[in-house]
Protein backbone atom coordinates (compact mmCIF):
# COMPACT_ATOMS: atom_id res chain seq x y z
CA UNK A 1 0.00 0.00 0.00
CA UNK A 2 2.68 2.13 1.08
CA UNK A 3 4.41 1.79 -2.36
CA UNK A 4 1.21 2.49 -3.75
CA UNK A 5 0.86 5.80 -2.16
CA UNK A 6 4.69 6.74 -3.10
CA UNK A 7 3.99 5.57 -6.59
CA UNK A 8 1.40 8.00 -6.87
CA UNK A 9 3.02 10.52 -5.19
CA UNK A 10 5.84 10.47 -7.38
CA UNK A 11 3.06 10.53 -10.76
CA UNK A 12 1.68 13.83 -8.86
CA UNK A 13 5.41 15.37 -9.04
CA UNK A 14 6.37 14.86 -12.12
CA UNK A 15 2.73 16.13 -13.72
CA UNK A 16 3.08 19.27 -12.16
CA UNK A 17 6.53 19.46 -13.07
CA UNK A 18 5.24 18.62 -16.87
CA UNK A 19 2.60 21.68 -16.12
CA UNK A 20 4.62 24.01 -14.90
CA UNK A 21 7.35 23.72 -17.56
CA UNK A 22 4.83 23.76 -20.20
CA UNK A 23 3.42 27.20 -18.88
CA UNK A 24 6.88 28.49 -18.63
CA UNK A 25 7.45 27.43 -22.05
CA UNK A 26 4.06 29.45 -22.98
CA UNK A 27 5.19 32.14 -21.49
CA UNK A 28 9.02 32.53 -22.82
CA UNK A 29 7.15 32.07 -26.14
CA UNK A 30 4.72 34.92 -25.30
CA UNK A 31 7.66 37.06 -23.94
CA UNK A 32 9.78 35.95 -27.12
CA UNK A 33 6.73 37.34 -29.56
CA UNK A 34 6.33 40.78 -27.71
CA UNK A 35 10.35 41.30 -28.44
CA UNK A 36 9.73 40.55 -31.75
CA UNK A 37 7.59 43.16 -32.91
CA UNK A 38 7.92 47.03 -33.23
CA UNK A 39 6.29 49.72 -31.44
CA UNK A 40 2.93 49.01 -33.27
CA UNK A 41 2.89 45.46 -32.96
CA UNK A 42 4.18 44.63 -36.59
CA UNK A 43 6.75 41.25 -36.70
CA UNK A 44 10.47 42.25 -36.88
CA UNK A 45 12.27 41.04 -39.03
CA UNK A 46 15.79 38.57 -37.88
CA UNK A 47 17.89 41.12 -38.92
CA UNK A 48 16.40 42.95 -36.06
CA UNK A 49 15.71 40.91 -33.10
CA UNK A 50 19.19 40.73 -30.85
CA UNK A 51 20.98 37.41 -30.66
CA UNK A 52 24.31 36.18 -30.50
CA UNK A 53 26.40 33.47 -32.33
CA UNK A 54 27.18 29.77 -31.04
CA UNK A 55 30.78 30.44 -31.60
CA UNK A 56 33.59 30.03 -29.03
CA UNK A 57 35.67 32.70 -30.47
CA UNK A 58 32.80 35.02 -31.12
CA UNK A 59 32.42 34.56 -27.45
CA UNK A 60 36.19 35.31 -26.78
CA UNK A 61 36.49 38.64 -29.41
CA UNK A 62 32.93 40.06 -27.45
CA UNK A 63 34.15 39.08 -23.81
CA UNK A 64 37.22 40.82 -24.75
CA UNK A 65 35.73 43.90 -25.94
CA UNK A 66 33.75 44.23 -22.94
CA UNK A 67 36.84 44.15 -20.84
CA UNK A 68 38.43 46.96 -22.72
CA UNK A 69 35.47 49.28 -22.50
CA UNK A 70 35.14 48.29 -18.73
CA UNK A 71 38.60 50.69 -17.95
CA UNK A 72 37.36 53.67 -19.93
CA UNK A 73 38.58 56.05 -21.76
CA UNK A 74 36.98 55.88 -24.83
CA UNK A 75 36.41 59.00 -26.92
CA UNK A 76 35.85 56.64 -30.94
CA UNK A 77 34.51 53.07 -31.45
CA UNK A 78 34.06 51.53 -34.44
CA UNK A 79 31.54 49.29 -34.88
CA UNK A 80 30.74 46.52 -37.80
CA UNK A 81 31.77 43.17 -39.18
CA UNK A 82 35.13 41.70 -40.37
CA UNK A 83 35.47 44.83 -42.52
CA UNK A 84 35.90 46.67 -39.07
CA UNK A 85 37.76 44.44 -37.45
CA UNK A 86 40.32 44.72 -40.12
CA UNK A 87 41.37 47.57 -39.21
CA UNK A 88 43.35 45.29 -37.12
CA UNK A 89 45.48 43.76 -39.77
CA UNK A 90 45.47 45.35 -43.39
CA UNK A 91 43.79 48.50 -41.85
CA UNK A 92 46.24 48.82 -38.91
CA UNK A 93 48.91 51.51 -40.62
CA UNK A 94 46.32 53.73 -41.07
CA UNK A 95 44.57 53.21 -37.39
CA UNK A 96 47.50 54.16 -36.05
CA UNK A 97 47.49 57.22 -37.77
CA UNK A 98 44.19 58.33 -37.76
CA UNK A 99 42.76 56.66 -34.46
CA UNK A 100 45.68 55.63 -31.99
CA UNK A 101 45.56 58.58 -30.35
CA UNK A 102 41.99 59.60 -30.23
CA UNK A 103 40.95 57.00 -27.56
CA UNK A 104 39.44 54.48 -30.02
CA UNK A 105 38.15 50.89 -29.42
CA UNK A 106 37.72 48.13 -32.51
CA UNK A 107 33.83 46.82 -32.06
CA UNK A 108 34.04 44.93 -35.14
CA UNK A 109 33.74 41.16 -35.43
CA UNK A 110 34.17 39.09 -38.99
CA UNK A 111 31.05 37.41 -40.06
CA UNK A 112 28.46 39.40 -37.75
CA UNK A 113 25.22 40.09 -38.88
CA UNK A 114 23.19 43.16 -37.74
CA UNK A 115 21.36 41.59 -35.22
CA UNK A 116 24.39 39.92 -33.49
CA UNK A 117 26.09 43.83 -33.51
CA UNK A 118 22.29 44.33 -32.04
CA UNK A 119 22.89 42.04 -28.99
CA UNK A 120 26.48 42.93 -28.25
CA UNK A 121 25.18 46.86 -28.20
CA UNK A 122 22.96 45.19 -25.49
CA UNK A 123 25.29 42.68 -23.75
CA UNK A 124 27.92 45.11 -22.41
CA UNK A 125 30.22 46.46 -25.96
CA UNK A 126 29.32 50.46 -24.70
CA UNK A 127 28.12 49.46 -21.31
CA UNK A 128 29.17 52.35 -18.64
CA UNK A 129 31.17 54.34 -21.36
CA UNK A 130 30.02 57.87 -22.99
CA UNK A 131 32.35 58.25 -26.60
CA UNK A 132 32.42 61.25 -28.55
CA UNK A 133 31.58 59.65 -31.37
CA UNK A 134 30.35 55.76 -32.58
CA UNK A 135 31.10 55.15 -36.39
CA UNK A 136 28.94 52.03 -37.80
CA UNK A 137 29.08 50.22 -40.85
CA UNK A 138 27.51 46.98 -41.14
CA UNK A 139 24.85 44.90 -42.98
CA UNK A 140 26.91 43.15 -46.00
CA UNK A 141 26.74 39.55 -44.22
CA UNK A 142 22.88 40.19 -44.51
CA UNK A 143 22.75 40.87 -48.26
CA UNK A 144 23.27 36.81 -49.02
CA UNK A 145 19.60 36.12 -47.55
CA UNK A 146 17.80 39.01 -46.33
CA UNK A 147 15.98 41.89 -48.02
CA UNK A 148 17.27 45.02 -48.84
CA UNK A 149 14.21 46.50 -46.27
CA UNK A 150 14.97 43.57 -43.59
CA UNK A 151 18.24 44.75 -43.17
CA UNK A 152 17.59 48.64 -43.51
CA UNK A 153 15.08 47.98 -39.99
CA UNK A 154 17.92 45.85 -38.53
CA UNK A 155 20.59 48.97 -39.01
CA UNK A 156 17.76 51.24 -37.66
CA UNK A 157 17.27 48.69 -34.82
CA UNK A 158 20.85 49.24 -34.05
CA UNK A 159 21.12 53.17 -34.51
CA UNK A 160 18.16 52.95 -32.03
CA UNK A 161 19.95 51.33 -29.77
CA UNK A 162 23.30 53.14 -30.07
CA UNK A 163 20.55 56.53 -29.15
CA UNK A 164 19.37 54.80 -25.98
CA UNK A 165 22.59 53.38 -24.66
CA UNK A 166 24.46 56.16 -25.66
CA UNK A 167 22.34 59.64 -25.80
CA UNK A 168 25.23 62.37 -25.53
CA UNK A 169 27.40 60.23 -28.26
CA UNK A 170 27.13 61.40 -32.12
CA UNK A 171 26.57 58.46 -34.26
CA UNK A 172 27.86 57.98 -38.06
CA UNK A 173 26.23 55.69 -39.98
CA UNK A 174 28.21 54.46 -42.98
CA UNK A 175 26.55 53.33 -46.32
CA UNK A 176 27.59 49.44 -46.35
CA UNK A 177 30.42 49.12 -48.78
CA UNK A 178 29.84 47.96 -52.26
CA UNK A 179 30.95 44.39 -52.92
CA UNK A 180 31.39 42.12 -56.16
CA UNK A 181 33.22 43.06 -59.66
CA UNK A 182 30.58 45.85 -60.84
CA UNK A 183 27.08 47.08 -60.80
CA UNK A 184 25.68 44.40 -62.15
CA UNK A 185 26.45 41.86 -59.29
CA UNK A 186 23.51 40.73 -57.45
CA UNK A 187 24.51 41.70 -53.90
CA UNK A 188 25.74 44.89 -54.40
CA UNK A 189 22.09 45.69 -55.56
CA UNK A 190 20.96 44.53 -52.73
CA UNK A 191 23.71 46.79 -50.67
CA UNK A 192 22.55 49.76 -53.04
CA UNK A 193 19.28 49.64 -52.07
CA UNK A 194 19.90 49.00 -48.19
CA UNK A 195 21.65 51.83 -48.12
CA UNK A 196 18.95 54.33 -50.31
CA UNK A 197 16.72 52.68 -47.41
CA UNK A 198 18.77 53.99 -44.88
CA UNK A 199 19.54 56.84 -45.94
CA UNK A 200 16.29 58.13 -46.00
CA UNK A 201 15.19 57.35 -42.24
CA UNK A 202 14.33 59.26 -39.73
CA UNK A 203 16.32 58.29 -37.83
CA UNK A 204 19.15 60.47 -39.50
CA UNK A 205 18.38 64.02 -38.40
CA UNK A 206 21.60 65.49 -39.47
CA UNK A 207 22.82 66.19 -36.13
CA UNK A 208 22.76 63.20 -33.67
CA UNK A 209 22.55 60.62 -36.22
CA UNK A 210 24.91 61.29 -39.23
CA UNK A 211 24.43 59.28 -43.00
CA UNK A 212 27.65 59.02 -45.76
CA UNK A 213 28.17 57.08 -48.18
CA UNK A 214 31.89 56.70 -49.01
CA UNK A 215 31.75 53.67 -51.39
CA UNK A 216 32.08 55.53 -54.73
CA UNK A 217 35.63 56.22 -53.26
CA UNK A 218 36.50 52.66 -53.98
CA UNK A 219 35.58 52.58 -57.36
CA UNK A 220 36.38 53.36 -60.80
CA UNK A 221 34.07 55.44 -62.78
CA UNK A 222 32.24 52.62 -64.35
CA UNK A 223 31.41 51.06 -61.31
CA UNK A 224 34.09 48.59 -61.22
CA UNK A 225 35.47 47.54 -57.71
CA UNK A 226 39.44 47.44 -58.23
CA UNK A 227 41.26 44.57 -56.93
CA UNK A 228 44.06 46.44 -55.36
CA UNK A 229 41.14 48.28 -52.94
CA UNK A 230 39.34 44.90 -52.14
CA UNK A 231 41.53 41.72 -52.81
CA UNK A 232 38.57 39.65 -52.73
CA UNK A 233 36.14 42.07 -53.82
CA UNK A 234 34.80 42.23 -50.39
CA UNK A 235 37.54 43.16 -47.68
CA UNK A 236 39.64 46.00 -47.81
CA UNK A 237 43.41 46.04 -48.77
CA UNK A 238 45.72 48.50 -46.62
CA UNK A 239 45.65 51.20 -49.60
CA UNK A 240 41.18 50.62 -48.86
CA UNK A 241 41.26 51.54 -45.33
CA UNK A 242 43.27 55.04 -45.79
CA UNK A 243 40.84 55.86 -48.03
CA UNK A 244 38.04 54.86 -45.45
CA UNK A 245 40.22 57.07 -43.04
CA UNK A 246 40.45 59.96 -45.09
CA UNK A 247 36.49 59.79 -46.70
CA UNK A 248 35.66 60.14 -42.72
CA UNK A 249 38.18 62.53 -41.37
CA UNK A 250 35.84 65.26 -41.48
CA UNK A 251 33.15 63.70 -39.76
CA UNK A 252 36.08 62.43 -37.04
CA UNK A 253 37.43 65.59 -37.03
CA UNK A 254 34.23 67.16 -36.38
CA UNK A 255 33.63 65.74 -33.13
CA UNK A 256 37.00 64.80 -31.78
CA UNK A 257 38.94 67.46 -33.30
CA UNK A 258 41.93 67.07 -36.19
CA UNK A 259 44.29 64.41 -35.48
CA UNK A 260 47.75 64.77 -34.24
Amino acid sequence: MRRVRWAWLACVVVLGAMVASAAAAEQAQKAEGKKATDRKGRPLPAAAIPVPRNDAGWTKRHESMNARVAKGNVDLVLIGDSITQGWEGGGKKAWDEYYGPRNAVNLGIGGDQTQHVLWRLQNGNVKGISPKLAVLMIGTNNAGGKKPEEIAQGIRAIVRELRTSLPDTKVLVLAIFPRGPNNDDVLRKVVAETNQLVAGSRRIDGQSVKFKDIGPKFLQPDGTLPKEIMPDLLHLSPKGYQIWAESIEPEVAEVLGPKK
